[in-house]
């Protein structure tokens, strides 16, 4: 039908008699996707030539994802801007019809080019490790930091994303006191970033006699994964340290877990001198594998604390990691009373609870969280400029 259409605009009259609305790229980024062009043709010439490297194709998959995009962009755009001003009554019935039919794509297509489009954040393809903890509220933010662990799980499982528990620590009275999970998709950091924060629960405890609603809060802390945290990356994960830098105690584990904790000095706690940052890891019997786990969730801190450097020197960008547990700091609040969940971010609402808790409708809450973040990163972008 566009075929049919196209050889007739060029002698008509340019004026609108179909009103719509054309999703619009800000012209900077478009310029950066004209650069882009430049680069993978460079690219092309030194694949060509048979210069091999790993990271010379992935970087030059990646540019043809965004350039393939770039490219149904401008031809869609340039289709719809020509079809808005057909005011021939033979055609008008099938322009209409195209319209409807290449405006969605349009829009789509926008939508992940803008994203692309802007500087990538760093560390955004690799797995990630979350680490939650109860805030105020007592054995109810134990409670609920627990749901929020399985929340996570059911979403990756939700993705297909393959997740192992590092570590759980409990209270002598049976309360969550840690967990941390590694999630080990890559790319799951750049999806699961905007989870860090203080995460406030609004609900009526099991053990709650009166019909009061209780509000207790938990510290999600989402940090880019730099090893697997075996046996295997041990070695390489020590290689990154300078002599003297981390200090390794070992000692026997406590709380739960058979004879062993009490007769093996298994347990690890690990040092970063210039930081301060401490990790403790107990959980296996084995003192290396204890020792492996300890490494990787510190280079993930460090990760993340250089991280949170940077953005603190791009005027704090809405991916700041937790810096207190306290209810005033909150993210995201659940109500379920009133069956709704409120990213205070993006003043998004979601009334649906339990599909969230499911891992279901998480995605619906973290797509709106990006948007808002990309149109602030734009700004930025706009500013630098």
């Amino acid at each position: 039908m566009l075929r049919r259409i196209t050889p007739v605009l060029r002698g008509l009259r340019r004026y609108s008699s179909l009103e719509f609305d054309v999703p619009e790229i800000h012209p900077l980024l478009l310029k950066r996707a004209e650069v882009m062009k430049t680069q993978i043709k460079d690219l092309e010439k030194q694949i060509g030539d048979g210069d091999f490297d790993p990271e010379l194709n992935k970087k030059f998959s990646s540019l043809s994802y965004i350039i393939e995009h770039y490219d149904n962009y401008m031809k869609d755009k340039e289709n719809v801007e020509g079809l808005k001003h057909i005011d021939d009554p033979e055609l008008i019935e099938d322009a209409k019809e195209e319209l409807a039919s290449l405006l969605p794509e349009l829009t789509k297509t926008s939508q992940i080019l803008q994203t692309k489009l802007l500087p990538p954040l760093k560390h955004s393809d690799n797995a990630c490790i979350l680490e939650l903890r109860p805030g105020v509220g007592g054995s109810e933010a134990s409670l609920f930091t627990k749901d929020l662990c399985n929340m996570y799980i059911n979403f990756a499982n939700h993705m297909r994303w393959r997740y192992s528990i590092i570590s759980e620590q409990e209270s002598n009275s049976g309360f969550l006191n840690e967990m941390i999970i590694s999630i080990d998709e890559p790319g799951s950091f750049n999806v699961l970033r905007h989870e860090s924060g203080i995460h406030r629960v609004q609900r009526i405890p099991h053990t709650e006699t009166k019909g009061r609603i209780h509000t207790s809060t938990s510290a999600v802390v989402v940090l880019p994964k730099m090893s697997s945290g075996d046996e295997k990356s041990l070695a390489d994960d020590e290689r990154q340290f300078k002599p003297g830098e981390v200090r390794i105690d070992t000692m026997r584990a406590g709380g739960k877990g058979g004879q062993h904790v009490n007769t093996t000095d298994s347990a690890v706690r690990l040092v970063h001198i210039p930081t301060g940052i401490m990790v403790m890891q107990q959980d296996e019997r084995s003192q290396p594998k204890n020792k492996a786990k300890a490494f990787s969730i510190l280079r993930a801190r460090l990760a993340a604390l250089e991280r949170e450097k940077e953005i603190a020197e791009q005027k704090k960008l809405r991916t700041d990691q937790v810096t207190t547990i306290d209810r005033s700091d909150k993210i995201r609040t659940y109500n379920y009373p009133q069956n709704r969940v409120t990213d205070h971010r993006c003043n998004f609402s979601l009334h649906d609870v339990e599909g969230c808790m499911q891992g279901q409708r998480l995605n619906d809450i973290i797509e709106k969280v990006e948007q808002s973040e990309f149109e602030d990163r734009l700004q930025q972008l706009i500013q630098g400029s």
